[in-house]
């Protein structure tokens, strides 16, 4: 499947969104703890779907590798939208997510995956992320979940806003 014309305008909404979420601090213990409900829901949901035959490989959506190692696990705990340019714009903001950290694992913003899922602003930023990393020599390891996805298209139906909570508690760089 070729990149829809969505993903840049998701994944610029995506971290500005992300500023803007009442996902909470993490601090108000009665909010949080130390079980995630629902963590790897969506990753068992994930190996299940690639274990059928007929099912693309995880780690190449639309064709583009996506690779992590094995120690960094990217989990994206939500249901997908009922509206498909929703759905598809939320599963273009994960795989913008993935592109990131697969930049990060190879160690270089030139990747595939980087310009598979961003353009523009988004681009600029995803190499930044990336060549950040890179350039201070660091890596991550761990689980970071990504949860309470909401979607919300424009008005003119030519952008769909993807916003979501992250929790790298469990996700350490290195």
């Amino acid at each position: 499947m070729k990149r829809r014309p969505l993903p840049a305008v998701a994944a610029l909404t995506v971290t500005a969104a992300l500023l803007l979420t009442g996902c909470g601090s993490g601090d108000d213990k009665s909010s949080h703890n130390d079980t995630i409900a629902n963590a790897g829901r969506a990753a068992e949901s994930s190996k299940e779907s690639a274990d059928s035959s007929t099912a693309p490989a995880e780690n190449e959506p639309d064709g583009v590798d996506v690779s992590l190692p094995s120690d960094m696990d990217l989990v994206f705990d939500w249901d997908k939208p009922k509206d498909k340019n929703e759905a598809a714009a939320m599963e273009d903001a994960a795989n913008f997510v993935r592109a990131i950290y697969h930049g990060v694992y190879k160690r270089t913003s030139d990747v595939a995956a980087v310009t598979a899922y961003s353009t523009g602003d988004g681009l600029h930023y995803a190499e930044t992320q990336i060549d950040i990393r890179v350039d201070d020599g660091w890596t991550a390891t761990g689980t970071r979940r990504h949860y309470q996805a909401t979607t919300q298209t424009a008005p003119n139906g030519k952008s769909v806003e993807v916003a979501f909570c992250v929790d790298s508690s469990k996700f350490t760089e290195k």
